[in-house]
């Protein structure tokens, strides 16, 4: 049978019932009943009509799309690739014909007997008059409520103080339930469900003061929670539950008394049937607006409510005005209590602002040896700065260099041992001890105050801004202990040393290029490149792309940036040098303290992404960079050439430098020294670093690094087994910690030396240019821990192992460079040198489809 055939008994039927809805409507609206033919006139086009219409409505609506189109083919029509609209239409006029129920026959078959026809009456004048009285009820129900919102509003203000006592012992009741009954949970962040609950035992209350204070404890449940369309899940706090405890008895008693004073004031208590009708579910519907408002300032009450008092209040049966009585006693005493609460508050906060100054605020006032004479070095990038500060060390007794990066420490120790004085290099990373040597060439952060050298040099102090390594130059030139301390850096730092060095005897030594440098007119193109041509980009990407470029247009390249190991970035320098590379593609770092025979250098990009945010470089930044081209003797101008906003980047590099406004500064072992008097934490120490407020021209440290990899350790065997002293070294270990590896490494090593096993050795892996950076980075932070740990002879098989794996980056650089091609990021199809997106046109379109 055919959904057509089937339907058809249903629609006849249901044809039949809406005459019987119209009969009885039109009998009972009579008041008396009329004749069967008068029925049959007044309503004859509604008979004629109704089964087409019903007909019509559920063949279209319940006949199958496929059926309706066979249909339609066997009349001869058209159906495939018409729109769905049509087929309906098309359907709906054939289908008008088919089998016609005479609505009209049936109706005068049906209701020809006039017994049954006065009965039907009868029946239907008493639904009406039903129906009529139910409106009336209705209407003047509508009305009484409309009237009620004075009289509704005055309840809520003479009963709202009753209310609140009812709120308060059903939460006194809940509390003491609680207490007495569910286990305490060791605190956790509320969405490490990995991490599973610790049971602590009972709650004690005295640990508690109000009740707030007690809300952000864990139920031990797991709840479902929405963000931004997802589901999320975290573990439960009691603050839901005591939300929810306050909604239950105000929607609960609310309406309830106030529909209960309704009844007495409307209706006088009776129970007729005038007083049934209102219903609670009316007068929650006109509470709709007044209960959530309710519940937000009885809950912003109940949390100030004191746990202690709440206890008592659930030991006492509830009565108005016995709790009534209690509320104003426990509010009387309360003001007292939250006086004396505020004023240990104030001298707990008293005594930890004291606590501060003395842990950190002495820690940052210059200390300068009274016999030291400092010479400040101060110029223009490549004006033979730190050569002039070095030949005063070289000449001296003994003496220390500080650098800003292992390549400078390492540079100069190669040239100092050339020139034949020995010298030993130390880094986090490496030493390498020379015999009998007394002058020692070294990062910054190895400085050490006790030791005393003739001559200190120390370079590229401007850095003591610089907001995470500042410290470390701070430290350098208020703490070295010498006779002599030579300090290197730009004009912007003249006026910062000089204040901070104070009364003390300093000579300044201003120095200025020999060698012009010189802007060029036109706009730079990569078909413009030259021999000699220095081109500056901001990621390490955008240099193996460019270098890749230039080495398949016939130009040979070096490629300096960041990241690459020192060693191969020497190698690569080197080539340069010696003429076996035409070109160098860099980044920033070709700035610092580089000295290479440089024509030309070109910027590429204006801007740099600083570890937070893409910005534009600053005057410093653009000078610093600048100033490395030209050569004495090879280059006697220094070019410079930018390819996009050239007047923007001329304007800068006139500019005057601004003379720096603050340095950094940073924990010291004499600030953890006191801080072990009062605390144990490190999570407090980092607390406490927030609050305090460094003295005027100074910038904390943010300690980002150290802050994120303590997180990884907290509350673990590492943190209870190590010193505070020893936990904060090893959390300031220099390393990227951008690299998920590395953190994993970092871990890994701090379990094994808690629990005495062998360090585990850096994952080792060689197949292409990424992954040998990646292992030569891991090496590294082998080696820093091998280092502080004085496992010397296991460093020195490490250092040979990092120096092969320097010379395979080396050699990758000169194989996978060539081969590099630019690609779309997000598909990964090749991409033109030309296009000027990181994805290609397919991919970004995309990201705009609607679906």
């Amino acid at each position: 049978m055919s959904h057509l055939q089937s339907l058809y008994p249903v629609a006849v039927e249901y044809t039949k019932s809406k005459v019987w809805e119209d009969l009885y409507r039109y009998l009972g609206s009579k008041e008396h009943p009329p004749t069967m033919e008068q029925y049959f006139f007044d309503r004859r086009s509604y008979l004629e009509q109704i089964w087409l219409n019903v007909w019509l409505n559920k063949a279209s609506n319940q006949i199958p799309r496929r059926e309706k189109k066979e249909w339609l083919k066997n009349f001869g029509h058209e159906v495939e690739g018409v729109e769905r609209k049509l087929i309906n239409h098309l359907f709906r006029n054939e289908i008008r014909a088919y089998q016609p129920f005479d609505t009209w026959s049936w109706a005068r078959d049906r209701f020809n007997d006039q017994d049954e026809w006065l009965e039907i009456y009868k029946n239907a004048r008493k639904q009406f008059l039903a129906e009529e009285d139910e409106k009336q009820k209705q209407g003047e129900k509508l009305r009484l409520l409309q009237s009620l919102d004075v009289f509704i509003e005055e309840r809520l203000t003479e009963d709202y103080q009753l209310f609140y006592l009812h709120t308060r012992a059903y939460i006194a009741k809940n509390l003491e339930k609680i207490i007495s009954t569910q286990p305490k949970y060791e605190q956790l962040e509320l969405f490490s469900l990995e991490i599973p609950l610790h049971n602590m035992g009972y709650f004690n209350a005295a640990d508690y003061t109000t009740l707030a204070t007690f809300l952000g404890e864990l139920t031990g449940d797991i709840r479902k929670t929405r963000y931004r369309g997802r589901n999320l899940y975290q573990y439960e706090t009691y603050e839901i539950i005591f939300k929810q405890f306050v909604r239950e008895i105000v929607y609960d008693k609310v309406p309830a008394f106030i529909l209960a004073a309704i009844n007495k004031q409307f209706f006088h208590g009776s129970v007729s049937a005038r007083s049934e009708m209102l219903e609670l579910a009316e007068i929650e519907a006109l509470l709709k607006d007044e209960l959530p408002d309710i519940v937000l300032d009885f809950y912003s009450l109940i949390k100030e409510e004191y746990v202690d008092e709440l206890l008592r209040l659930a030991t006492v049966s509830f009565d108005p005005d016995i709790h009534e009585q209690i509320l104003l006693d426990d509010l009387a005493k309360r003001e007292k209590r939250k006086e004396e609460e505020l004023a240990a508050q104030r001298k707990k906060e008293e005594e930890k602002a004291e606590r501060i100054e003395e842990i950190f605020g002495q820690e940052y006032q210059p200390r300068l040896g009274s016999d030291i004479r400092y010479v400040l070095h101060i110029g223009d990038t490549n004006t033979g700065k730190t050569f002039h500060a070095l030949e005063q060390m070289k000449k001296a007794s003994s003496g220390l260099y500080l650098a800003p990066l292992r390549l400078l420490a390492l540079e100069v120790f190669d040239k100092l041992n050339s020139d034949g004085v020995p010298c030993t290099l130390k880094t986090g990373e490496e030493e390498k001890a020379i015999q009998g040597a007394r002058h020692f060439s070294c990062t910054v952060e190895m400085f050490h105050e006790k030791e005393y050298f003739d001559v200190v040099v120390i370079d590229e102090a401007q850095m003591i801004s610089d907001k995470d390594r500042g410290f470390s130059w701070y430290k350098a030139i208020t703490k070295a202990n010498a006779r002599e301390v030579h300090i290197v850096g730009s004009k912007s730092l003249q006026e910062m040393v000089c204040r901070l060095l104070g009364d003390a005897d300093i000579e300044i030594k201003e120095y200025s290029r020999d060698i012009p440098l010189q802007v060029e007119k036109r706009l730079f193109t990569l078909e413009q490149t030259k021999k000699g041509d220095a081109l500056v980009c901001f990621s390490r990407k955008r240099v193996l792309e460019t270098a890749s470029r230039l080495q398949n247009s016939g130009f040979p390249v070096s490629v300096i940036y960041g990241s690459m190991p020192p060693e191969t970035r020497k190698k690569e320098m080197q080539r340069f040098i010696d003429g076996e590379t035409k070109v160098i593609v860099a980044t920033d770092a070709i700035g610092m303290g580089l000295n290479l025979p440089i024509r030309r250098i070109v910027f590429l990009e204006s801007e740099k992404f600083d570890g937070t945010k893409r910005r534009r470089l600053t005057s410093q930044e653009i000078k610093q960079i600048a100033g490395r081209a030209g050569r004495k003797g090879i280059y006697d101008v220094g070019k410079v050439v930018f390819s996009s906003d050239m007047k923007w980047f001329k304007h800068l590099l006139k500019n005057e430098d601004e003379p720096l406004q603050s340095f950094a500064i940073a924990p010291t072992s004499a600030v953890f020294e006191r801080f072990q008097k009062y605390y144990r934490e490190l999570a407090i120490f980092f607390e406490l670093w927030e609050q305090f407020e460094s003295p005027d021209g100074t910038e904390k440290a943010s300690l980002a690094q150290e802050k994120e990899l303590y997180q990884v350790i907290r509350g673990t065997e590492v943190e209870a087994k190590l010193s505070l002293m020893d936990l904060y070294g090893f959390l300031h270990l220099p390393f990227s910690t951008k690299d998920q590896g590395l953190i994993h490494q970092w871990r890994d090593t701090m379990f094994a030396i808690v629990k005495g096993e062998e360090l585990p050795e850096p994952v080792i892996r060689k197949r292409n240019l990424e992954e040998q950076e990646l292992s030569y980075k891991a090496i590294g932070l082998h080696l820093l821990f091998l280092y502080r740990l004085d496992k010397r002879l296991e460093a020195l098989y490490w250092e040979k192992e990092r120096a092969e794996l320097s010379d395979a980056v080396h050699e990758s650089l000169k194989t996978e460079v060539k081969k590099m091609k630019k690609k779309c990021r997000r598909c990964g199809k090749p991409l033109s040198w030309e296009h000027p997106y990181p994805i290609c046109n397919f991919c970004h379109e995309k990201r705009y489809e609607r679906w």
